[in-house]
C-alpha cells in the first residue's frame, strides 16, 4: 500500500513531525501510524468535509472583503507534555511581566525612573493613553495571546506579545470540535487534553474583575458589529459564556455608570469584555466620530463602576519596540530570566544600529512597531530592490516606528496540500486567562499555517490557515496504530450561533 508520506520532502527548517525522512518524532508516532496507510482520496474527502462543516457552522473570516471558511488542515500539530509545560510556564512568566509593566506605566512609572526603559518610548508610543491614567485595575491583561515559534535549531522563541484584543480562540474551539469528530478513535486513544474549559475560565476571570461593590456582576461582550472580521468569535464567546453580545449603540452611560438598553428597560453593566480597539471605544476620549463604542465608558471605569477587559492602554506593552525590553522587564519585576527567549532583535533608535540595519536590509526582517496581523512586515531576503529602497526611506524617516529582527526559519509541519502532505511553516498562539491570582493556559492554542509554499507570514488576514493543536498527557500514550477515523466522519448539527445572534437583535 502506498505511503502518503513517501513524497514528503523535508524543508530547510525544523520539521515538527519528522526527525528524518520517514522517521516520526515520538509525539507523532501514533498519528503517523494512523495516517500513513490512508489513500489520497480518503484524505481529500475528510479535508473537504472539514471545510463543509466550517461553512455550515459559520466558521468564517474576512479575507480581502470576502467571507471564507477558515482553512483547517487535517493533520494536527502535536506537543508532548514536556514541551507544553515549558510553553505554559514561559507564557505565565511573560503575562506576569507585562502585567507588572502596565501597572507601572499607568501608576508610579518607576521602571522609567530607574532607567530600565527610556522615557521616550513611553511618550512616543501611539498606544500610551493618558486617558487611562488613574483607572484602577487589579488586572490589566485579562486575556493574552503570546505568539511562539520554533527556530531552525528546534528551540522555542517568543515572536510577539498580544495584550490588547487578541483573537483566534474561537478557531481553537471549533477546530477541536471538527477534528474530534473526524479522527475520533485516534483522538480518544491519545487522550488529547481538552480545550472546552476556556469559556468558563474566561467568564470566571471577568466576573472576578467586577467592581468590588458588585456581588452578582453583569458581563457583556462588546463587538464592533457583524462586519468585523472576528465577529464570529465575538458571538461564539458570548454564547458559550451565556452573556449578552452588545454593540456600542446598545450601551448608555449615565452618572458614570454603564447600562445596557433592553426591551425591558436599562440594565446595569459591570464588566465589558471589549473587542473594540481603544481608539474607537469612547468618543469622549479617543476618536470623536466613532460609533462603535459608547461615550463615557472611560469615566465610568475611572469611577470604579465598570471594568473594561482588556484594560484601556494595554497596547503600550505589545509595542514591538517594548518587546525588545521584555527580558529586562522580567529581570526587573520578577528577578527571573526568560524561560523562552525573544527572537534576536535590533532597536533602530540607536544611530549606529540604524546605519548597520540600513546597510543590511536584505538580510533582516523589518516590522512596524504597532503593526498587527502581519501587515507591514518586510522580509528582506525575499524583498525586491524597489521594496527595500522604499523601506529604507520609511525607516530613516521614523526609526522609532520600526524594529529589525534576524530572519528565523519557522518550523514546518506536514499540511495537506491537494491530496498530499507538504511542509508548511507554522507558529503557535497560546491563550492565557489571568484572574489576578492565577494565569491559566488553554492547552495547545492556535497553530497557524502559512499555506503558500515557502511563505513565513501565517496570519489569516494574509491568507494563512490553522491546525488543531494536540497536547498529550504526561505519561506516554499508546503508539499502536489506530484507525484514523474509527467510524465514518460524523455529521453534526450546524451551529446555533446564527439563530442566537438573531434573537439578540
Amino acid at each position: 500500500m502506498a505511503d502518503i508520506f513517501d513524497s514528503y520532502a523535508l524543508a530547510n527548517a525544523w520539521d515538527e513531525m519528522f526527525e528524518r525522512p520517514g522517521v516520526p518524532r515520538p509525539p507523532y508516532q501514533a498519528l503517523f501510524a494512523a495516517l500513513q496507510p490512508l489513500g489520497a482520496d480518503e484524505l481529500r474527502f475528510r479535508a473537504d468535509q472539514l471545510a463543509r462543516v466550517f461553512t455550515d457552522r459559520g466558521v468564517t473570516f474576512d479575507y480581502a472583503g470576502e467571507e471564507r471558511p477558515f482553512p483547517l488542515d487535517l493533520i494536527p500539530r502535536v506537543l508532548d507534555a514536556a514541551e507544553w509545560d515549558l510553553i505554559a510556564r514561559a507564557v505565565r512568566q511573560r503575562v506576569r511581566t507585562l502585567e507588572g509593566f502596565l501597572d507601572d506605566v499607568y501608576g508610579s512609572r518607576q521602571v522609567f525612573h530607574d532607567g530600565v526603559v527610556p522615557w521616550r518610548l513611553l511618550h512616543s508610543s501611539p498606544h500610551f493613553h493618558r486617558a487611562a491614567d488613574g483607572i484602577p485595575a487589579r488586572v490589566r491583561v485579562h486575556v493574552a495571546g503570546i505568539d511562539i515559534i520554533r527556530d531552525e535549531y528546534g528551540d522555542f522563541r517568543v515572536l510577539e506579545d498580544n495584550v490588547r484584543t487578541p483573537s483566534g480562540v474561537s478557531y481553537v474551539l471549533e477546530n477541536r470540535l471538527a477534528m474530534s469528530r473526524t479522527l475520533p478513535a485516534l483522538f480518544a486513544e491519545q487522550r488529547v487534553r481538552q480545550v472546552d474549559e476556556y469559556p468558563g475560565r474566561l467568564l470566571a476571570a471577568l466576573r472576578k474583575a467586577a467592581p468590588e461593590h458588585v456581588a452578582d456582576p453583569t458581563v457583556v461582550v462588546l463587538t464592533p458589529g457583524v462586519y468585523n472580521a472576528a465577529y464570529f468569535e465575538h458571538a461564539l464567546l458570548a454564547r458559550l459564556m451565556g452573556v449578552e453580545l452588545v454593540e456600542g449603540r446598545d450601551l448608555v452611560c449615565e452618572n458614570n455608570r454603564v447600562y445596557m438598553v433592553t426591551t425591558h428597560g436599562k440594565r446595569p453593566v459591570h464588566v465589558i469584555y471589549r473587542r473594540v480597539d481603544d481608539e474607537y471605544l469612547d468618543p469622549l476620549h479617543f476618536r470623536w466620530d466613532s460609533t462603535l463604542g459608547c461615550p463615557g465608558l472611560v469615566n465610568a471605569a475611572r469611577s470604579r463602576n465598570v471594568t473594561i477587559a482588556n484594560a484601556v492602554g494595554n497596547g503600550v506593552a505589545d509595542d514591538k519596540l517594548i518587546y525588545t525590553y521584555v527580558p529586562d522587564l522580567m529581570k526587573y519585576y520578577l528577578n527571573e530570566e526568560p524561560l523562552i527567549a525573544n527572537v534576536e532583535s535590533y532597536r533602530l533608535e540607536d544611530p549606529d544600529t540604524l546605519e548597520w540595519a540600513l546597510g543590511n536590509l536584505s538580510a533582516l526582517v523589518l516590522k512596524p512597531v504597532d503593526g498587527a496581523g502581519g501587515k507591514g512586515i518586510v522580509i528582506g531576503p525575499r524583498a525586491s530592490e524597489a521594496a527595500l529602497d522604499t523601506l529604507a526611506t520609511a525607516v530613516r524617516a521614523d526609526p522609532r516606528g520600526w524594529v529589525a529582527q534576524r530572519p528565523v526559519a519557522l518550523s514546518t509541519a506536514p499540511s495537506l496540500i491537494g491530496d498530499r502532505p507538504r511542509p508548511r511553516h507554522i507558529d503557535l498562539r497560546p491563550f492565557a486567562v489571568n484572574d489576578g491570582d492565577d494565569v491559566w493556559l488553554l492547552p495547545g492554542g492556535l497553530t497557524r499555517v502559512a499555506l503558500p509554499e515557502g511563505e513565513l507570514v501565517v496570519n489569516s488576514s494574509q491568507g494563512g490557515g490553522s491546525k488543531d493543536t494536540w497536547v498529550l498527557p504526561g505519561e506516554p500514550a499508546r503508539t499502536t496504530p489506530a484507525a484514523a477515523g474509527g467510524a465514518p466522519p460524523v455529521q453534526w448539527e450546524p451551529s446555533r450561533s446564527a439563530a442566537w445572534d438573531a434573537e439578540q437583535q
